[in-house]
């Protein structure tokens, strides 16, 4: 039987609204897009998935067990490595069930999702959107301390950093190297977490990978 706190519990979670530690999912129907947030959850801090609730959080409900399958489905074949998944299902007062998915963040970094047959790729949780990123924060990710769990005051270098956006929009990682004398390895991490607390933004689709303020 399920206990009554879970009512105010589901109340307060879509209250926050969707973001980087939290979606919401009417339905599951495409194993590879879910497949896309799990691995973003799993790479970053970690996140929660309501599903059977609106994008405007208007709790729909759903068939739990047809919604675990599916999910389960896309943790174990449409992520690799797997996708660990806790389940909770919670019924809401007009006997609708919302199921809640726990991502824990992995010790496995980093998770790719598969897009097609043979396309596998890496995504990571910037805000409310599970974005598509480059080896290079992939790499990153599988380096201990890289990403940190909370955000920390602003350091000199990133100060430097974030002072130079007001001379010039982008900015590549040798600039920065240099900008703020230190190393690739350190650049790097400072660039990385900054992109995945959604303050500046990767371009990695041009020859030599850029970054802007978001």
């Amino acid at each position: 039987m399920m206990k009554k706190f879970e009512l105010s519990e589901l109340e307060e979670l879509i209250a926050h609204g969707e973001g980087d530690r939290l979606e919401f999912k009417k339905t599951i129907t495409h194993l590879n897009k879910i497949a896309r947030t799990l691995a973003a959850f799993a790479n970053t801090r970690g996140g929660i998935i309501l599903v059977g609730v609106l994008d405007n959080g208007k709790i729909c409900g759903i068939d739990p067990e047809e919604e675990k399958h599916s999910l389960q489905k896309a943790a174990d074949f449409y992520c690799d490595p797997p996708v660990r998944l806790f389940f909770k299902e919670i019924e809401h007062d007009n006997e609708l069930t919302v199921l809640k998915i726990i991502v824990p963040e992995s010790r496995q970094k980093p998770h790719l999702a598969k897009s097609n047959e043979n396309d596998w790729r890496g995504y990571v949780r910037v805000k409310d959107e599970s974005v598509q990123t480059s080896k290079m924060v992939l790499h990153s990710l599988k380096t201990e301390d890289a990403v940190k769990p909370s955000y920390e005051p602003i350091t000199k270098q990133e100060t430097i950093l974030l002072l130079q956006f007001q001379r010039q929009p982008r900015i590549t990682l040798k600039q920065f190297m240099h900008l703020a004398n230190i190393s690739q390895q350190r650049a790097s991490r400072i660039l990385v977490t900054l992109v995945l607390h959604g303050i500046i933004r990767l371009h990695d689709q041009e020859k030599e990978p850029y970054y802007t303020l978001s």
